[in-house]
């Protein structure tokens, strides 16, 4: 209550930051009439004096009001585009380092341009990360004439791009792509053995679009290139014939909430008994129990056209908070393989791990990381703690007005789903266009299957129907339109409105069910009402629903039996909503621990790794890796002494056996050790000599050569 009161009188930390803003904001204004008078020559012209004042030393800060003015006017004569204040406001918040949130149609494509252009003036690259190819070749295309107007080269990585030609893009001065590709090149430039052939440049500057979805939801799964391992993929057939006799509850139990499943007693000893082996808790069988616990999570815990797809006779991941197949992509530690031999389709050889890297550790390896979406402040608290980013709250330029009705819940998924088709009909009868959002693509199909039978048209938009994504979408907000889709339709696309549309209340979003995270179900809210549009939205719940009936079904179930909440009926009430959020804000805490732990885990990989990749570098690419052995050659011999002569142990009982030893073994020098210590009385002076000595012979060995 205090806390309510102080922020009533003085204004919450974001507006006081906002406040900071403000006079910047009219530094750009004023500047803007100035700006105009220029020719397109001369606005090009700018830009090589910009870089001219950082080569003397100059500091960024020092012009960013007449660089973003420039980029304004840039993009007015480019684009027809003017950038509000609010986008100007968001564009400062990109360069200081800060995540954007901004809700959606307000612009970030566009506010994006101005910290890019100011700090691609550096010449040490800027690199802008989206969600997927289509996004990356779009936004690249689209705001590269705002760039090369004002003389910058502009690059786009995309996933079937040769090494030559990723090369070139990352010379450019603004790179586009997706984190998977950034990430991927990472890694492969630290596996190459020319300093010809590597991609990137030095880690300057990324502008993460999406910035929740990347940092956030992707974080679970580290990036991995791997390599065939000579396994048979024999047992994984074996095992999988044994599943369907394995019963619930007696051979094994599920945890939906962890998404686990475990043996009991009667299970393992089933799996003996159809394994034919003793004990499957044995060293020698540990890879047989392996291969049954993931038969076992294959069958509970997968669910195909939810968890992935078969496609081509593939199985295929998708991204649960995407809805975007993850080609290429594939489960570890056999998992990927159960799944195959489940689905009945080629199951591929295993593979072990060549390199390997978190999006966590590979973003905080830019020397500046900064962000945008339409939804971070629910996990405002993890973006400081990983990555030190703070999250400020753009306003928007014109009021929202967008109607969030509360959610309505039935008893069962039948009557949920029977609720959901009488209102899509009611709304195609009006005319009113309406998104459909479902959380996985079985229900994108089933719905659609209810939709042809009552014969209304409609469109879907799902992982198996993406080629057409930018289409479907453009038609979504048309007169009598009916999308169906899963959050595929979530981020990085604007709908606009068709003709006559505003005057019948705008988009509704109608959702089949609340996702686990907040932050997906406000991405879906957020494809309507934007830029003061009108609009709506409302989600169709039941008790049946995974997060209702593993997170917080009973309480509510309770209230709908003592209200005698009939067949077909719902119940509707703010109560009911915040239960629901609150069992998505405890499952939202569950993943950041996985988060947690799995960034915990690589940071220990992380050490290693930065000393072996910081080597193989300078191995590439120094011209002389002299001082680099030289520096070894002494750390070890320095190593070998320590270990065998203790400084304050007398000579004669010093190890120098031990010494000759472990000389020969390393360098194949055998120096007569009686002789070095009477002129090196120290271990000192003693590591020293042998230095000396073994320098010596290596020049020789090196003139010789």
């Amino acid at each position: 209550m205090v806390l309510k009161y102080l922020t009533r009188i003085f204004g919450s930390s974001n507006d006081r930051i906002l406040k900071k803003l403000q006079p910047i904001v009219e530094e750009i204004n004023q500047l803007e009439s100035q700006i105009k008078q220029l020719s397109d020559e001369n606005m090009c012209q700018k830009t090589s004096e910009l870089k001219e004042r950082i080569e003397n030393g100059d500091l960024l800060e020092n012009f960013l009001p007449y660089a973003f003015a420039l980029v304004r006017e840039a993009s007015v004569r480019t684009l027809g585009l003017r950038h509000f204040d609010v986008q100007l406001i968001g564009g400062i918040a990109l360069h200081n380092g800060t995540i954007a949130e901004m809700k959606t149609g307000e612009g970030k494509t566009l506010m994006s341009t101005l910290p890019a252009y100011l700090n691609a003036l550096t010449g040490k690259g800027v690199h802008i990360v989206t969600v997927n190819d289509y996004l990356a070749r779009r936004d690249a295309e689209w705001m590269s004439k705002i760039y090369h107007f004002l003389g910058l080269e502009v690059g786009v990585i995309l996933h079937n791009m040769n090494d030559q030609e990723r090369k070139v893009a990352y010379r450019s001065d603004i790179t586009y792509g997706t984190n998977n590709e950034f990430g991927f090149d990472y890694l492969r430039d630290n596996m190459k053995f020319d300093k010809n052939s590597l991609a990137q440049r030095e880690l300057n500057f990324a502008i993460v679009d999406e910035v929740d979805s990347i940092l956030i939801d992707e974080a679970r799964t580290p990036l991995i290139i791997s390599g065939p391992a000579e396994k048979s993929t024999h047992l994984y057939s074996q095992v999988n014939t044994i599943i369907p006799t394995f019963i619930k509850d007696t051979d094994y139990t599920l945890d939906e909430e962890s998404k686990s499943v475990a043996l009991t007693e009667a299970g393992v000893a089933k799996g003996e008994k159809l394994l034919t082996v003793d004990n499957l808790y044995d060293p020698a069988n540990i890879e047989i129990l392996h291969h049954l616990n993931q038969a076992l999570k294959a069958h509970t815990v997968f669910k195909k056209d939810t968890d992935y797809i078969v496609q081509n006779n593939q199985v295929v991941i998708v991204d649960e908070f995407t809805g975007r197949l993850m080609t290429g992509r594939r489960y570890s530690e056999g998992l990927h393989q159960a799944l195959e031999a489940k689905e009945n389709v080629k199951i591929e050889n295993e593979n072990q791990t060549l390199a390997t890297i978190t999006f966590q550790n590979y973003f905080r390896m830019y020397k500046k990381l900064s962000g945008m979406t339409g939804t971070a402040l629910t996990e405002a608290p993890e973006f400081k703690k990983i990555y030190n980013l703070d999250v400020l709250e753009i306003p928007t330029h014109k009021k929202m007005i967008r109607i969030d009705h509360p959610d309505l819940i039935y008893k069962t998924k039948k009557e949920k789903y029977n609720a959901a088709i009488q209102e899509i009909i009611r709304l195609y009868k009006k005319g009113q266009p309406v998104l459909v959002g479902t959380i996985s693509i079985d229900v994108s199909e089933d719905m659609s299957e209810k939709l042809k039978k009552k014969g209304i048209p409609h469109t879907v938009l799902n992982a198996k129907h993406h080629q057409a994504e930018a289409e479907i979408v453009a038609n979504a907000g048309q007169k009598g339109a009916v999308t169906i889709s899963t959050n595929m339709a979530g981020r990085g696309t604007d709908i606009v409105l068709g003709e006559g549309v505003i005057e019948l209340g705008g988009l509704h979003i109608l959702g089949t069910s609340r996702h686990e995270s907040r932050r997906i179900d406000n991405q879906l809210r957020g494809r309507s009402g934007r830029q003061g549009d009108p609009g709506s939205s409302r989600f169709y719940l039941s008790l049946e629903d995974d997060l209702l009936r593993i997170f917080g079904g009973d309480r509510i179930h309770s209230v709908m039996d003592k209200l005698g909440i009939e067949e077909g009926e719902h119940i509707e009430h703010r109560f009911i909503s915040k239960a629901i959020e609150n069992a998505q804000s405890k499952v939202e805490g569950h993943n950041f621990e996985i988060r947690k732990h799995l960034l915990e885990y690589d940071d220990v990989m992380n050490q290693q790794r930065e000393v072996i990749y910081q080597q193989r570098r300078k191995a590439l690419v120094e011209e002389s890796l002299k001082p680099l052995v030289m520096e070894m050659l002494e750390d070890k011999v320095y190593d070998v002494v320590d270990e065998f002569a203790l400084e304050k142990t007398p000579i004669l009982q010093w190890d120098l056996e031990g010494i000759k030893a472990r000389l020969r073994q390393a360098f194949n020098y055998s120096p007569d050790l009686d002789d070095a210590v009477k002129n090196n009385d120290s271990a000192q002076k003693l590591s020293g000599f042998l230095f000396g000595t073994l320098k010596t012979i290596y020049d020789q060995r090196e003139a010789a050569f």
